[in-house]
C-alpha cells in the first residue's frame, strides 16, 4: 500500500467545515498532515469548543481517509480549538457572498401575525411568474411556515456532491427554490434554542446548501429584532429589506422599530419600502365594499413619516388565508384581483431595489463586537 500527503488532502477536501460552505482544507482548518508508513496523523484547528464538535470532525476525517485512500490506515487526530483570528482591517469585509445570487432582500416584520410569510411566499411566486429565478430562505426558526405555504410539507432535502463536498439540495415548487428548518424538525415538537444554536442552525442552511443561479433571494425573518436579525446581518451582504404591517397602531409601534434596526448606524442595510397587509376587508359577496378594520392608510402614512418607500398593499381576504393553508398561494392565480395586488408590489419592489443598487455600493456585513453595537442610542 503506498499513499501520498496529497492524497490526504484530497481526502480532506471531502469534508466541510460546518457553516463555511468550504472544505476543511480550503477553509484552513487542517494545520498539518504527517505519515510514519501505516499511520496517519493529521492536526486540525476548529472554532467550536464543544466536545459534540471535536468527536464529529475526528470521526469525519477519520472515515474519509479510509473511504478515499486506504481503510485500513491508523488515523490519528488532534483536535486544537482556536478563535478565530481577528482581521486587520475590519471596515473590508463584505460578508460571505453566496456564489451565483445576485440580490438578497429580508422581509421583516416587527410584530408576529402580520402575514410575513404570506407576503414573502406571495413575492417568491410573483418574481418567478416574471421569469427570475428565485430562491426562499426561511429563518423563522422558531416558527417556519415556508414549507407548508408552497406544499412541501413532507419533502426533504437531498445531499448532493459540488466540488466535492455534500450540501443541502434545497426543495423546489412553484418555480422557487426553497429551504426551511421546518424540513429537518418534527412539527409536532416546538424548537427551544438558544441564541447561538438557531444561529448556528441558520448558518448552515444559507452556506451548505446548492442553491446554483439565483436573482432573488428572499429571507422570511422571524418577528422582532433579535439574535436571528443579526445573524442574517453579520452573515450575509444584504441588498435591502422590506417591513410588513399591519394598519392598526400597535402593529405600526412594532413596525417602526423593525425599520429603525436596519437603518441603525451599525447595521447600515437600506429599506426598500413597506407593504402594509390585512389593509380592509372585502366580502366575497360584497366585492365593491372596503371595510377598514385595522384602520386605513397606517403604514402608508408611516412609510410617509420616515421617508420610506409605501410598496403597497393587500386585502383582508379568506381566499388569502384559505390558499396558504393548502399550499397554493394566491399570486398563482391569473386575472385575479389579488394576483394584480402582489404583482404590484413585487414590481415597486423590484424598482426601489433597482434604485437601490444604482445608487449605492454593495451592503457590507454587519461587524458587531461589543452589545454597544446593538444599542439603539447612537454612541
Amino acid at each position: 500500500m503506498s499513499f501520498t500527503k496529497q492524497d490526504i488532502y484530497n481526502a480532506l477536501e471531502t469534508i466541510t467545515a460546518p457553516g463555511e460552505g468550504k472544505s476543511l482544507v480550503e477553509n484552513k482548518n487542517v494545520t498539518n498532515v504527517v505519515i510514519f508508513g501505516n499511520e496517519v496523523n493529521v492536526d486540525v484547528a476548529i472554532s467550536n469548543p464543544t466536545l459534540q464538535a471535536k468527536k464529529k470532525i475526528e470521526t469525519e476525517i477519520i472515515k474519509a481517509i479510509q473511504t478515499n485512500v486506504a481503510k485500513n490506515i491508523d488515523v490519528k487526530v488532534a483536535v486544537k480549538v482556536e478563535k478565530p483570528a481577528p482581521k486587520e482591517n475590519p471596515n473590508l469585509i463584505r460578508g460571505k457572498e453566496i456564489p451565483n445570487i445576485k440580490n438578497i432582500i429580508a422581509i421583516a416584520s416587527g410584530k408576529g401575525g402580520v402575514g410575513k410569510s404570506t407576503i414573502t411566499a406571495n413575492t417568491a411566486i410573483s418574481l418567478a411568474k416574471m421569469g427570475f429565478k428565485v430562491g426562499v430562505l426561511d429563518a423563522d426558526i422558531y416558527g417556519p411556515s415556508q414549507h407548508i405555504m408552497f406544499d412541501v410539507a413532507k419533502e426533504k432535502p437531498l445531499s448532493v456532491n459540488v466540488d466535492g463536498r455534500s450540501k443541502m439540495k434545497p426543495i423546489e415548487n412553484y418555480g422557487v427554490k426553497l429551504l426551511s428548518l421546518g424540513f429537518f424538525t418534527n412539527p409536532d415538537q416546538a424548537v427551544i434554542w438558544r441564541g447561538p444554536m438557531a444561529s448556528k442552525a441558520l448558518k448552515q442552511l444559507i452556506f451548505d446548501a446548492d442553491w446554483g443561479d439565483i436573482d432573488f433571494l428572499l429571507i422570511d425573518l422571524p418577528p422582532g429584532t433579535g439574535d436571528v436579525h443579526l445573524s442574517i446581518v453579520q452573515s450575509l451582504p444584504i441588498n435591502g429589506a422590506v417591513v410588513v404591517s399591519t394598519p392598526q397602531n400597535i402593529a405600526l409601534a412594532d413596525a417602526k422599530k423593525g425599520v429603525a434596526m436596519f437603518q441603525q448606524e451599525s447595521i447600515n442595510v437600506p429599506v426598500l419600502g413597506i407593504i402594509e397587509n390585512m389593509a380592509y376587508f372585502t366580502p366575497e359577496e360584497l366585492p365593491n365594499n372596503k371595510y377598514y378594520i385595522f384602520g386605513q392608510d397606517g403604514a402608508k402614512n408611516l412609510a410617509e413619516d420616515i421617508s420610506t418607500q409605501f410598496l403597497g398593499e393587500v386585502p383582508l381576504v379568506q381566499s388569502i388565508r384559505e390558499a396558504g393553508d393548502v399550499g397554493h398561494p394566491v399570486a398563482l392565480q391569473e386575472g385575479t384581483v389579488l394576483e394584480e395586488a402582489f404583482q404590484n408590489i413585487t414590481k415597486e419592489m423590484v424598482a426601489q431595489l433597482l434604485k437601490r443598487n444604482a445608487n449605492l455600493p454593495p451592503t457590507e456585513v454587519v461587524r458587531i463586537t461589543t452589545m454597544s453595537g446593538c444599542s439603539v442610542v447612537k454612541k
